[in-house]
C-alpha cells in the first residue's frame, strides 16, 4: 500500500528536530550579530525561533544580573553623596574661595558637597550627578565597563524618557546619540561642558547669595575672631 505524497512545498514532520541536529545555523538567512555577542537568526520558521530563544534568554540572563550588579553598585556611590558635615571641615579661606570661581568650588569635595545641597532645594540636582557621573566614566580604562556605565548615564539622564533628564540642546543630543553607537570614555565630553556651563551661568550666582553659603561665610568669619 502506497502512503500519501505530500503536497507540493510542504516540508516532512521531523523537519525541525532534523534540521537543528543537523545544521544549527539556517541556510540562506544572514545573522544579525548584536552588541552584547548574541548571533540572532531571523525567525523564518520554529526549529529557529527555537534556537534562537535558547541562545538568548541565558545571555540575557546573564547581562541582566551584571546590570543589577553595576546599578546597585554605582547608586551605593554616587547617591549618599557625603554631606558638608561628613566631608573634611573647609577652612574660612577654602569658603571665601568658592565665591571667587566656580571651578574653585567644583574642585572642592566640600563644595560640591553644598552645592548639591542647594541644588536639590531648587530640584536640580540631577545636573550635579550628571556632572559626577560623566568625571567616574572618564576615569574607567576597562571598555566593557565603560560601554555599562555609558548607557546608564544616558538611561539616566539624557534619554527623554527618564525624570533626571537634563537639559541639552538639539546639536549636542544627537552628537550623544552618534557616540553611543561606539561608547567610549569621552562620549559625554560636550554635554558634560553644557550641564558645567548651565550651572556656573544659572546656578552659580544663586548659591553665592544663599543662606547656606552665607552662613558658612558667617562661621568662619566668627572661627576666625575666635582664634584671634
Amino acid at each position: 500500500m502506497r502512503r500519501p505524497r505530500p503536497p507540493p512545498g510542504a516540508a516532512p514532520a521531523a523537519c525541525a528536530g532534523a534540521a537543528a541536529a543537523a545544521a544549527p545555523e539556517p541556510l540562506g538567512l544572514v545573522p544579525i550579530q548584536t552588541r552584547v555577542g548574541v548571533t540572532v537568526w531571523p525567525a523564518s520558521c520554529a526549529h529557529t525561533r527555537a534556537a534562537e530563544g535558547s541562545a538568548t534568554v541565558p545571555s540575557a540572563g546573564r547581562n541582566e544580573e551584571r546590570r543589577r550588579a553595576w546599578r546597585a553598585s554605582r547608586e551605593s556611590r554616587l547617591q549618599p553623596l557625603p554631606s558638608c558635615e561628613a566631608c573634611a571641615t573647609p577652612s574660612p579661606e577654602e569658603v571665601r574661595s568658592w565665591a571667587q570661581s566656580f571651578d574653585k568650588l567644583m574642585h572642592s569635595p566640600a563644595g560640591r558637597s553644598v552645592f548639591r545641597e542647594f541644588l536639590r532645594t531648587e530640584y536640580s540636582e540631577e545636573n550635579m550627578l550628571f556632572w559626577l557621573a560623566c568625571e567616574e566614566l572618564k576615569a574607567e580604562a576597562n571598555q566593557h565597563v565603560v560601554d555599562e556605565k555609558a548607557r546608564l548615564i544616558y538611561e539616566d539622564y539624557v534619554s527623554i524618557l527618564s525624570p533626571k533628564e537634563v537639559s541639552l540642546d538639539s546639536r549636542v543630543r544627537e552628537g550623544v546619540n552618534k557616540k553611543m553607537q561606539e561608547p567610549s570614555a569621552h562620549t559625554f565630553d560636550d554635554a558634560q561642558l553644557q550641564i558645567y556651563t548651565l550651572m556656573h551661568r544659572d546656578s552659580y550666582p544663586r548659591f553665592l547669595s544663599s543662606p547656606a553659603y552665607r552662613a558658612l561665610l558667617l562661621r568662619g568669619r566668627s572661627t576666625s575672631s575666635s582664634e584671634a
